[in-house]
């Protein structure tokens, strides 16, 4: 014998409840809830990035074939210096030195090196940018045959111009050696909004390059590694200080 009875109330709301539920449930919600789950891990990851970045300068016992400093901070290039007069490494390439700066004006302002800047001292004038300093340092490391470096810059850029290198030169050994500003340690002022503006605009600057290097992986984009052009093949070799 069917079932002919008619739905009671509460089932004739039930059933159709649901059903509006799963409709509701659209690309528009879908995309949403994508969005809210990136901005966390974003927002987790640049906790992460935060929290592993050192306050205070390490002091370095490893030595390495050559070291790289790049330029755009503060005591920088004298870092590097004091590293490669203490003999952590044979050779200094400061990458990413305006063309209009002279080996000369580099004595000028670190005179107490001129020695190790006449002898074992390389000037990049090519780099813009860390991606440019990682193929620039790549192109001076091959042409020495170095197989570990010391690399020098400022503690909040470190990730970046590791994740770069890295990917350009997997066969070689980096050693960071970060760099701590005067004004991240004293300046209590630049520790408020502006520090938090550089650091989340190198955060998103190390995201950018890590999923250029997902993309060359999977092989959407060339590889770093074998970027380099025909014209800086053949263009002539990194500037010594002499």
């Amino acid at each position: 014998m069917s079932d002919d009875r008619a739905p009671s109330g509460s089932e004739r709301l039930t059933a159709p409840r649901g059903a509006r539920r799963s409709r509701r449930f659209g690309p528009l919600q879908f995309l949403a809830a994508l969005m809210v789950s990136m901005a966390a891990a974003l927002a987790a990851g640049f906790g992460s990035f935060v929290a592993q970045l050192p306050t205070e300068e390490i002091t370095l016992r490893e030595h390495a074939d050559g070291i790289v400093v790049f330029t755009g901070g503060a005591s920088r290039v004298s870092d590097a210096m004091e590293l490669l007069a203490q003999g952590h490494g044979r050779r200094l390439l400061i990458s990413g030195v305006y063309p209009r700066n002279s080996a000369g004006e580099i004595s000028r302002s670190l005179p107490e090196h001129n020695r190790l800047l006449e002898c074992c001292v390389d000037l990049d004038h090519y780099a813009t940018n860390t991606r440019g300093n990682a193929v620039e340092t790549r192109r001076w490391v091959r042409e020495l045959g170095f197989r570990s470096l010391i690399v020098v810059t400022s503690n909040y850029h470190m990730p970046r111009a590791l994740a770069e290198l890295s990917r350009a030169m997997p066969d070689v050994r980096l050693i960071p050696f970060p760099v701590i500003g005067d004004r991240w340690r004293t300046d209590v002022d630049w520790a408020g909004g502006v520090r938090a503006r550089l650091l989340l605009s190198e955060y998103a600057k190390l995201v950018v390059a890590e999923t250029r290097g997902w993309m060359s992986d999977l092989g959407v984009i060339p590889d770093l590694a074998a970027t380099t052009s025909a014209a800086a093949r053949s263009r002539p070799a990194t500037a010594s200080v002499k």
